[in-house]
Parts: structure tokens; C-alpha cells; sequence
């Protein structure tokens, strides 16, 4: 991803070596993502029909989380902002006046589409969402700041497969792609990396290096001992366990988002993508065992588990102190993340890619440009571990220690506060986090009312007011919400007739 938008970005100005090992594999389980991604898709030129099919690529619409309030409920986060009536989010009107059991049918288009397996464009390629234009003929070269309207889907994919196709994309721009081993990181005099020691290859130098070298940080974090910042006080969850299970689409169908399924001891994703599915239980060690993890999905996925090679993954849940240090920037793993609940993993390295490309130094190396970097990278990063942290606080469920314990476990300093907030008058832009972390009030709304676990109220003035436009709107989305599902096409005709 860094190598092509590099080259896209800055063409010839600057040259681009990407040094890859054969021997050790990506970690390859990132297959979902947020809508915002769309924008790297944009900028690199890249259109859905040329990619997705290429990559097993599916649409995600948004996630649903099952039995994170009791066991058989269900509720979706979409990507889709709410309605505002009379000042109020159709939130306040519906806690108000309660028309339908579901929130999230009834104040949402998203959620009826998703459960009725559409696609979110008919098969002409018309998107369905009306307020969101496309442009024609060659996409504008946005990035996340310019993100004014919600776009309605994101995208899941076979990771390693997308590897595959952004290095044809960056080579044949011009990127000089080497695969080798690096033996060693050698700094100069002022503690800088000068250059990088190859197996078969030699020195390779370079003015400046990109750290993508996951988990371990060999440049970050080893070379350059820059610590590493745990978030496991607040998020224990530090493990994963995957699965990839061919199945049969066409039968099976094709249900446009992520599944996150709670568990005892954490939760199981699954993820659709054209001719298999992509699942896993992220749980937290303290609670419980790999042997008992991977029995749990394998009894979660069926007979179709069969004998498939299962994926155990040790997850660094934090960040990176500073994620550019001298003439060193990590993005990705490197950089930091948070368990992938919301699907954050490949997000943050688009984030860090186009902050990369909004500092990029010259030769004077302004350490301004550096301290600013870091601080929108740590912002982001702290951001998604509050939002991560309300999913488990505020969830209904407590049947066992793990989820009880989720109750009464250390809060990141200012959740607290607002979380007592949310309790007299519901999230706002002035009263969610402050900072750009890619998530809206809608999303905290969605997460709040579905989990259960916190006592919410709708503003006073609303029960004072005529309700009459409220419930046209509730109405104008349950008409269009049967009108759309009747008239898009399937996911899985949509996507086979792409291919």
C-alpha cells in the first residue's frame, strides 16, 4: 500500500524501494475494512470492476454484532449517518416514541439491505445511495480530511491477494521491488539509519526508511528502540486464531458485512469474500487457551472447518511511542494497533500513508514536521482504543468473568467522563472523542443503543415537540427500505456479473 500510493503521489520526484522477504509471510487475516478506504482506491486510479474481482473482493455495507446483549440478539453499525429532524437525530425521536423493536431498522436504510443479502448498487453500476455523487470519468484524488459526505460501503478482501496486485500496481510505476532478507539496520553518527544490510543484495541506502515490518518493528522498535505503548490494561483481548472455509457462494449467499459474534472470552469475525470465508476468534489469553480457541471456532464454523491448517496469531495491542523517529516512520503493525474489532488494521496504514504524504520532508528534515506527524498518528490511535473500550464496557452482556470483568476494567483517561455524559443527553460531535479517529457520532449512537449496557434518554424538548416530521421520516425509511430491497440485486449476482 505505501510503496504504490508513494508513486502515485510523488511520481519520479523520488525513489521507491520495497524490500520483501520470501520466508516470512504478512500476517494475511486484514480482510476487512471502513469506508473510508475508498479514498485509496480513488487516488491510486484503481476502479471495483478491475480490482475486486482480481482480490475475491466483496462489499461490506457494515458490521453486525450478535449476542453482544444477550445471546440471539443482533443489532448492525452501519456506514450510514442519521436523519436529523427538528434539530435531533432520528436516535432522540425513536428513544422518544419507540416505533419498531430494532433501532437500527428503523432509523437506517443499511440494515434491511443487509439482512436481505442486496447489493449496494443495481446492475446498471448505479450506486443506491442517493445523496452520495460519483463523479465521472477519473475519480478525484482525495484523501481521508476530505470526507464530507458518508460513502455507504467499504470493501473485504483476501489481504494477500491485494498485496499481490498493489506491487504490480507500484513496479510498474517504477517502484524497485527487492526480495531479500535484511540482516541488519545500520545507524550513523547521529543515531539515523544510513542504510539496511541484505542477505543477497548488499547494503541498501536511503534518505528515508518506512518500518513495515509488523509486530516485530525491526527498524522502530529494534534499531531504533523507540518503546512501545500497551493498551492491554484496556483491551486484553491478545490473540487470534483463523480460519479461510471454501464455500459455495452461490448457495450460501452473500451477506454484504462483517459478522462479530461475542464469545466467552472474545469474539469471532467472519468475513464473506467471493469463494470462501475468512473467520476468527480474537480472545484474550488471560481467559483462555489456544487449544480451547481454536476448538471454540472450529465448533462456531461446522463441518466445513473440516481439516483446514488453523492461523494462530499473537497480537502487540497498543502503539508506538512516536511512530517517526529520525529519518524512520512505521506505518502499520509497526505503528500500532488495536484488536480489529471495527476493522481499523488497514485503515491506520492509509492514515499513515497520506500523513506521510501531507509531511513529507526535504532536506532540511524540520523536526516540526515530524512532531506533528506523530501527534495525528497517536491522536487516531488513541481515538479508536476509547471506541474499541465502550464496545466491551457498554455491552449488556455479563454471563461470565470475562464479560464481567469487562465492567469493571481501567477506562482511557476522558471516557469516563463522557460516557457519563452520554447518560443526560446522547453523543454529539462536542461530546465524542475530540480528535480525528475516523469514527462519527452515529457510530457512537449505533454502538450504544445496540450493546444495551448503558441507560440512555432521549433529549427533553424532543417528548415537547410535534412528533408529525419524526414520523414521516421513520415511515419515508421504512417505504424506501422495502422499496430497495426489492429492486437491487443480490450481492452475489451483482459481484458474479462483475466478474
Amino acid at each position: 500500500m505505501t510503496a504504490a500510493y508513494l508513486r502515485r503521489a510523488l511520481g519520479d520526484k523520488v525513489s521507491v524501494t520495497l524490500v520483501e522477504s520470501k520466508r516470512i509471510k504478512t500476517i494475511g487475516v486484514g480482510e476487512a475494512t471502513f469506508s473510508t478506504v475508498r479514498h485509496f482506491f480513488d487516488y491510486l486510479g484503481m476502479a471495483e470492476h478491475e480490482w475486486m474481482p482480481r482480490c475475491n473482493a466483496t462489499y461490506k455495507l457494515g458490521i453486525r454484532f450478535e449476542n453482544w446483549r444477550e445471546k440471539g440478539h443482533y443489532f448492525y453499525h452501519p456506514f450510514e449517518r442519521l436523519p436529523v429532524v427538528d434539530g435531533f437525530p432520528l436516535t432522540d425521536w425513536w428513544l422518544a416514541k419507540q416505533p419498531g423493536p430494532r433501532f437500527d431498522q428503523d432509523v437506517f436504510l443499511m440494515s434491511s439491505i443487509v439482512d436481505n443479502e442486496r447489493s449496494p448498487r443495481f446492475l446498471d453500476g448505479t450506486l443506491f445511495e442517493q445523496e452520495f455523487v460519483e463523479r465521472a470519468g477519473d475519480p478525484a484524488r482525495t484523501t481521508l480530511s476530505e470526507q464530507s459526505t458518508q460513502f455507504p460501503y467499504a470493501y473485504q478482501f483476501d489481504a494477500s491477494l491485494l498485496a499481490d496486485y498493489l506491487c504490480e500496481y507500484a513496479t510498474e510505476r517504477g517502484a524497485r521491488h527487492v526480495e531479500d532478507d535484511v540482516l541488519d539496520v545500520v545507524r550513523d553518527e547521529r543515531g539515523w539509519i544510513s542504510h539496511v544490510v541484505t542477505k543477497e543484495h548488499g547494503d541498501l541506502t536511503g534518505d528515508l526508511f518506512i518500518d513495515c515490518t509488523g509486530f516485530r518493528g525491526l527498524l522502530i522498535n529494534q534499531a531504533l528502540e523507540e518503546p512501545f505503548v500497551s493498551y492491554q490494561d484496556t483491551l486484553p483481548n491478545d490473540s487470534a486464531v483463523a480460519l479461510r472455509v471454501p464455500v459455495d457462494m452461490e448457495k450460501r449467499g452473500l451477506r454484504p458485512c462483517t459478522t462479530a459474534t461475542a464469545q466467552d472470552a472474545g469474539w469471532i469475525w467472519t468475513i464473506p469474500l467471493y469463494g470462501r470465508i475468512g473467520t476468527g476468534y480474537v480472545y484474550a489469553s488471560d481467559y483462555c487457551g489456544p487449544e480451547e480457541a481454536e476448538r471454540t471456532l472450529r465448533e462456531f464454523v461446522g463441518p466445513e472447518a473440516g481439516d483446514l491448517e488453523a492461523n494462530h496469531i499473537r497480537m502487540r495491542i497498543g502503539r508506538t511511542r512516536q511512530s517517526w523517529v529520525n529519518n524512520c516512520v512505521a506505518i502499520g503493525l509497526s505503528s500500532g494497533f488495536v484488536e480489529p474489532l471495527e476493522s481499523t488494521g488497514i485503515f491506520f496504514i492509509q492514515h499513515g500513508i497520506e500523513q506521510l504524504v501531507k509531511h513529507f520532508p526535504d532536506a532540511g528534515w524540520d523536526p516540526g514536521l515530524r512532531s506533528s506527524y506523530n501527534t495525528a498518528v497517536a491522536r487516531v490511535m488513541d481515538g479508536v482504543r476509547e471506541f474499541l473500550v465502550l464496545h466491551y464496557h457498554c455491552a449488556a452482556r455479563a454471563d461470565n468473568a470475562y464479560w464481567r470483568d469487562a465492567k469493571t476494567r481501567a477506562l482511557p483517561d476522558g471516557l469516563a467522563e463522557r460516557l457519563e455524559q452520554w447518560r443526560s443527553k446522547l453523543p454529539s460531535t462536542d461530546t465524542i472523542y475530540p480528535h480525528y479517529h475516523g469514527f462519527e457520532p452515529y457510530s457512537y449512537l449505533s454502538m450504544l443503543l445496540g450493546l444495551g449496557g448503558l441507560e440512555l434518554k432521549p433529549a427533553n424538548a424532543v417528548s415537547l415537540m410535534d412528533d408529525s416530521r419524526a414520523a414521516d421520516e421513520f415511515r419515508r425509511i421504512k417505504d424506501l427500505s422495502h422499496d430497495l430491497v426489492k429492486r437491487l440485486p443480490s450481492q452475489y449476482e451483482y459481484l458474479s456479473q462483475m466478474r
